[in-house]
């Protein structure tokens, strides 16, 4: 069974005072044997996945907020659709999103093996263009796909996103570069632009979370 190591892969810096932050994910409970295992090849293959840690904020929010739908934007192996999965419990439904086929067939294995495929509608393509054909209002909508598209994401979750629902983004502090002065990449622009329209949208009431790499949680007015 793989160890539940190399978390210092997820944690991508530059926010959190590094003590503090051994602090915290030393508090974790051990993950059970699925999760573990897409910790450890995460870190082999440097796959993009938000850790525990966030995945607990996840599990709460979703609890907390009695969601049963989700949509997941950007969901890599299926990490924190399992997460979101196992706190919507039966009869809820978390549609993943992936560009990439080969991502997808290994996250339909590992949901198998956690028991929740049949709380999970997997589909393939642009992430955008899938929620745009969305009809329905979901309780909550992850945002983890390509930086330079967060501004569009925006623009798109809001009307697919019912009062009280919950518009999640990952990665909004950027490894502290949303804090440089006069940043050249796109990406942190797209951030920094999504960070202060999403703040100053008079539909949603946002907080960013300075855990791991900064998790935005904005609640639709």
């Amino acid at each position: 069974m793989p160890t539940q190591t190399d978390v210092a892969h997820w944690r991508m810096g530059g926010i959190t005072v590094s003590a503090v932050e051994d602090y915290l994910y030393a508090m974790l409970p051990p993950r059970d044997e699925v999760l573990a295992e897409m910790e450890a090849e995460a870190a082999t293959n440097k796959i993009p996945i938000v850790g525990p840690a966030v995945g607990r904020i996840f599990h709460q929010l979703a609890v907390i907020s009695g969601a049963k739908t989700v949509f997941e934007m950007g969901s890599a192996i299926g990490y924190s659709t399992i997460w979101w999965a196992r706190a919507i419990g039966d009869g809820g439904k978390v549609i993943y999103t992936d560009g990439d086929p080969k991502n997808a067939q290994r996250a339909r294995g590992y949901f198998d093996r956690a028991g929740v495929s049949n709380r999970i509608s997997v589909k393939t393509g642009d992430a955008l263009e899938l929620l745009s054909e969305q009809k329905q209002e979901f309780d909550i909508i992850f945002n983890d796909v390509d930086k330079d598209d967060y501004p569009r994401v925006l623009r798109l979750a809001g009307p697919r996103l019912r009062k009280g629902g919950l518009f999640i983004t990952d990665n909004v502090l950027w490894s502290g570069r949303v804090a440089e002065e006069n940043p050249a990449d796109s990406r942190t622009k797209a951030i920094l632009e999504f960070n202060r329209l999403l703040y100053n949208s008079p539909d949603f009431y946002t907080t960013i979370l300075p855990v791991r790499d900064g998790v935005a949680v904005a609640v639709k007015k």
